[in-house]
């Protein structure tokens, strides 16, 4: 087994970050001082990955632009580009002979403070050959709710707020995952959920309480920029205290 490996899925378009995504990937949407795909690999690099492959594609020139060999992070970078769009985990493929231990995968519109290194005790630890990352959301349901049966109304909620768990799009998985994983074409982490939950394997859920933020949308980029400045305030607050 080589050194611990991480894959940032950075591929995609990001079309409901346009008008942004016009002239920036995701991975390099601006955070504080530095950009989304800096917190990814500052985690990784937290957590003692030492290689870390980039899929890219019509934004590759600018990501290896900025990320270049991985040096400023104490980590090693390639590139894999895709000549058409693999999904979330086709990109997997191209890499199973590269991938000989546990390894992390992650969408590279993430905003977290997820402690990979728990994350991948957690996995190993654990009986299956992926560990899918979850976060609790709530939703508040702007209208008026009501379930029925035999034609009438049984109960009636008030714009209801309900608490789901969601996948955060970050994992850790082991080379046998790719039992379940077609040797090439496009295929995506629903699909890889419902091969693995259809044939009764398990799949560990390791749940994270702290800071997350889905880069989708530009609601969501702003949202993600104010945690930070909330944040770097009241480290400001704490050294003035001292």
């Amino acid at each position: 087994m080589g050194d611990l490996k991480a894959v940032i899925q950075a591929g995609g378009k990001g079309t409901r970050l346009a008008p942004y995504s016009t002239v920036l990937p995701k991975a390099l949407m601006p955070i504080g001082e530095g950009t989304v795909v800096d917190n990814l690999l500052e985690q990784f690099a937290a957590a003692g990955v030492l290689e870390v492959v980039i899929t890219v594609s019509s934004f590759g020139p600018l990501i290896r632009s900025y990320c270049g060999d991985g040096s400023r992070w104490g980590v090693t970078i390639d590139y894999v580009g895709e000549d058409e769009p693999l999904g979330t985990i086709g990109p997997l493929s191209s890499l199973r002979d590269r991938l000989d231990g546990p390894f992390f995968v992650s969408n590279s519109d993430v905003y977290t403070d997820l402690d990979l290194t728990k994350v991948l005790r957690f996995h190993e630890e654990g009986p299956g050959p992926l560990t899918v990352v979850l976060t609790p959301q709530t939703v508040n349901i702007p209208y008026g709710v009501l379930t029925h049966a035999d034609g009438r109304v049984v109960g009636f909620q008030e714009k209801p707020t309900e608490t789901f768990h969601v996948s955060t799009g970050i994992y850790c998985m082991s080379p046998e995952v790719f039992e379940y994983i077609p040797a090439s074409g496009p295929f995506g982490f629903d699909q890889l959920m419902a091969v693995m939950l259809e044939q009764d394997r398990p799949v560990n859920a390791y749940e994270h309480t702290g800071r997350w933020v889905d880069i989708g949308r530009i609601e969501d980029l702003r949202r993600a920029q104010t945690q930070l400045t909330t944040l770097m305030d009241g480290m400001g607050d704490d050294v003035a205290g001292l």
